[in-house]
C-alpha cells in the first residue's frame, strides 16, 4: 500500500504568488492530490478552473476562519459569533463544492484574553453545538467535518482546541458519523509525543493526517524530533489508506525541498 501525499498550497509553493498558479506547480512536481488552508481571498470559480486544469484531487480545505489579519483563527468556539460561524459555513461549502473537496477542517478559534473558567465552559458548550451543526450540515453536501487540535506552545497561543486527547474526547462525545479528527503529527509531537501509541489509538477516529518536522515546521527530513520513515512504516502497518497533507514551511525552494520525499521513494523524479 502506497501512502498518498498532498501538498498544502497555502504554506508550500509560495514562490508562486497566487493559489491558482500553485495548482499547476503541484502537478508539475509529480503529485496527484492537493490541500489548502485558506482559499477565501481568491475567487472560487478561478480556483475551480485552476484545480480542474491541473487534474489534481482536492482532498482538504479549511472552513472560513474569520479575519486572520485581526487575529481570528476560527469561529466555532466563540459564543458571540455563532450566527457568523453558521452563515460563513455556507461560503465554505460553496468553495468545497466548487473544488469537489470532501473534507473540511472546522477551526475552533482562540480563547479571548482575560477569559474566566465560566467563559471557557461556555466556549466548550458553543463549540460542541457548532461542531455538531457543522457535521450535520456538511453531511448533506457529502463533506466530512474535521476538527484539529493545534498546539498552543509554539504555533497558536490561546487556541481553544490545543491537545490531541482533548480533540479525541470531543469526537467521541459528539459521536457523529460525519465527524473525525485531523491528526497533525507536528502538533501531536509538541503537545503529547508518544507517536507510535497515539497513531494506533487515534487512527479509528482520524479522517486526515498532516505533517511537518519539529520544531521548525520545515520538511520532514531527519533534522528534527520526528523520524518520519519510521512513522510512515507505522501508518502502513496500521493500514492507513487516507491522505497525508504536507503542511510545512519549506526551508528554501519548495521543489528543491522535496528531495526527502523522492529519497523515500514516494515521489518520482
Amino acid at each position: 500500500m502506497s501512502l498518498k501525499f498532498a501538498p498544502n498550497i497555502t504554506m508550500m509553493f509560495q514562490e508562486i504568488a497566487t493559489l491558482e498558479g500553485r495548482y499547476a506547480a503541484v502537478k508539475a512536481a509529480g503529485f496527484k492530490y492537493v490541500e489548502l488552508a485558506f482559499p477565501y481571498k481568491e475567487s472560487a470559480q478561478k480556483l475551480k478552473a485552476a484545480k480542474e486544469n491541473s487534474g489534481l484531487e482536492q482532498v482538504l480545505m479549511n472552513a472560513y476562519p474569520g479575519d486572520l489579519q485581526a487575529g481570528d483563527l476560527g469561529l466555532a468556539a466563540l459564543p458571540n459569533r455563532v450566527e457568523e460561524f453558521r452563515s460563513s459555513l455556507e461560503t465554505s461549502i460553496e468553495y468545497a463544492n466548487a473544488l469537489q473537496c470532501k473534507r473540511m477542517h472546522v477551526m475552533a478559534g482562540k480563547i479571548p484574553k482575560g477569559s474566566t473558567a465560566g467563559d471557557k465552559d461556555q466556549m466548550m458548550k458553543t463549540y460542541i453545538e457548532n461542531i455538531t451543526y457543522a457535521a450535520n450540515r456538511l453531511s448533506k453536501e457529502g463533506v466530512l467535518a474535521l476538527i484539529e487540535p493545534v498546539n498552543n506552545r509554539i504555533s497558536a497561543p490561546d487556541y481553544f482546541l490545543y491537545h490531541p486527547h482533548q480533540g479525541l474526547d470531543i469526537v467521541k462525545k459528539i459521536n457523529h458519523p460525519n465527524l473525525k479528527l485531523q491528526f497533525d503529527l507536528f502538533h501531536v509531537q509538541i503537545m503529547d509525543g508518544n507517536l507510535t501509541k497515539n497513531i494506533k489509538d487515534f487512527l479509528p477516529y482520524v479522517g486526515h493526517i498532516q505533517l511537518a518536522q519539529v520544531p521548525d515546521r520545515g520538511e520532514p527530513d531527519h533534522q528534527g524530533e520526528i523520524n518520519y520513515p519510521y512513522v510512515f512504516d507505522v501508518l502502513q502497518k496500521e493500514g492507513y489508506s487516507g491522505y497525508i497533507g504536507l503542511e510545512y514551511i519549506p526551508r528554501g525552494n519548495t521543489v528543491d525541498g522535496l528531495k526527502w520525499l523522492k529519497n523515500l521513494g514516494y515521489l518520482k523524479e
